[in-house]
């Protein structure tokens, strides 16, 4: 399964960051994957924003979860992550990954996401 993170670079203070994780070798509906987005800030460690499972349904970190959706595409095998009112501490690398089989099995090669105006 191969994931590729997609989406704006630059986001403005405030406003909202939306990325797409596009889906290819493997469904988003099969039973018992489920998709998350993970972050890396500068100076920072891997921190886990939320997951959709192969049902749709879908759990936040408690400390995003005022900000944070996401939802899929089944449609074109695509999971989107959206994060609201975004300040300079959201800046980094967000990465989409494949958990399965107790593991992070598959991850997107990341994208880099800037927060300034």
């Amino acid at each position: 399964v191969q994931l590729q993170e997609s989406g704006p670079g630059l986001v403005k203070p405030s406003q909202t960051l939306s990325l797409t994780c596009t889906v290819s070798g493997g469904s988003i509906t099969t039973n018992g994957y489920s998709w998350n987005w993970i972050r890396q800030s500068p100076g920072k460690g891997l921190e886990w924003i939320g997951v959709i499972g192969y049902s749709g349904n879908t759990y936040y970190s408690p400390s995003l979860k005022s900000r944070t959706s996401i939802s899929r595409d089944t449609s074109n095998n695509q999971i989107s992550l959206q994060l609201s009112a975004v300040t300079p501490e959201d800046t980094g690398v967000y990465y989409c990954a494949l958990h399965r089989d107790s593991n992070f099995d598959s991850w997107g090669q990341g994208m880099q996401v800037t927060v300034s105006s």
